[in-house]
């Protein structure tokens, strides 16, 4: 008998153990076990015997019709069952990891227009593999960097910002998408044609570190004009779009997100020189895992629909106060 606790991870105990105890135990005799393993009926009993010498006790009470698990025998077959399911439950999770239907992929976004290719690679891919779990986190490219290259994210999604100071980082151009002049249906500058005529409205502009801050201060420097001097800085979508719609304000936003809200109204003062290349930002050395190919692969195949012009504007209602869904930081 057992006189003190077993050490079975002494390494005497084998897997083959537990399979065949399991299999004797499914089969009710090790005649019909050896035949299911396609083992030698004297290698399935010299193999039980194995154990029972492990353990220190008798597994099974042998009869004429085959055998019986004895107390001690049914404590370990429930164990053994247990340990072999769990070591079924890891190869498939590490198979699933290998083909990427599971994991989990974390998403830096930056910018509203991705109110539109976000939710929508997301879609698709929870519709294909649904075992992969996607974090979104939002932030401006520099905030979102150091998570990045620290191995806290996989991609960062918005407006391509320069990296060429930044060996340890690469990135993949998806679409070209413009900047528009934004304000609310029925706005009293819906006919100007001007950007000197909209001065006299308040403004929204994105905060001065981002580079659409820069590239709009650019278009007002070349057209001889000082920043409107009414202005809020703001880099929150859903905080934009309700100012929008409940004053006169005025704001530059992409284009996507203009022409999927039928609220907001694109006003007639170009700004050609503002174009927004989105795209992934990866980092320059490390691989991405299977859910991050398969994540980037899906914000692939939605952004050249978006840059082909299909479904550019079947867009769920569903973020807040009635807008587009999706909401990120404007402005990087």
């Amino acid at each position: 008998m057992i006189s003190r606790p077993l050490d079975l991870l002494s390494g005497r105990l084998k897997l083959r153990h537990l399979v065949l105890v399991t299999t004797i135990a499914e089969q009710g005799g090790v005649l019909r076990a050896a035949e299911h393993l396609h083992l030698a009926q004297p290698a399935v009993t010299r193999g039980l015997r194995e154990v029972e010498q492990i353990l220190g006790v008798e597994l099974f009470t042998r009869g004429s019709r085959g055998v019986t698990p004895t107390l001690f025998g049914e404590a370990f077959i429930d164990h053994a069952r247990a340990v072999q399911a769990e070591l079924r439950r890891a190869g498939e999770r590490i198979a699933g990891l290998a083909d990427g239907t599971a994991g989990t992929v974390t998403v830096g976004t930056l910018l509203a227009a991705t109110n539109v290719l976000l939710p929508r690679s997301i879609a698709a891919l929870k519709a294909e593999r649904p075992g992969i779990t996607v974090i979104v986190k939002e932030g401006t490219f520099d905030s979102l960097v150091p998570q990045l290259t620290g191995g806290d994210l996989d991609l960062i999604l918005g407006r391509l910002n320069p990296i060429e100071d930044r060996p340890d980082l690469r990135q993949i151009p998806l679409y070209n998408e413009p900047v528009l002049l934004v304000a609310r249906a029925g706005h009293p500058a819906a006919h100007a044609r001007a950007l000197a005529g909209l001065l006299d409205y308040p403004w929204i502009l994105p905060l001065e570190q981002t580079s659409l801050r820069r590239e709009l201060e650019q278009v007002f420097h070349r057209n001889g004009l000082p920043l409107p001097p009414d202005r809020t800085e703001c880099t929150s979508i859903l905080t934009i779009r309700s100012l929008l719609l409940g004053t006169d304000m005025i704001a530059a936003l992409p284009a996507l997100f203009v022409r999927t809200d039928p609220q907001l109204l694109e006003l007639q003062v170009p700004l050609p020189s503002v174009r927004r290349s989105v795209g992934a930002t990866l980092p320059g050395a490390r691989a991405l895992t299977p859910a991050g190919k398969v994540m980037l692969a899906h914000l692939q195949q939605q952004a050249r629909r978006l840059d082909t012009g299909q479904d550019a504007g079947d867009t769920e209602d569903t973020g807040g106060a009635g807008g587009p869904s999706g909401a990120a930081p404007v402005g990087d």
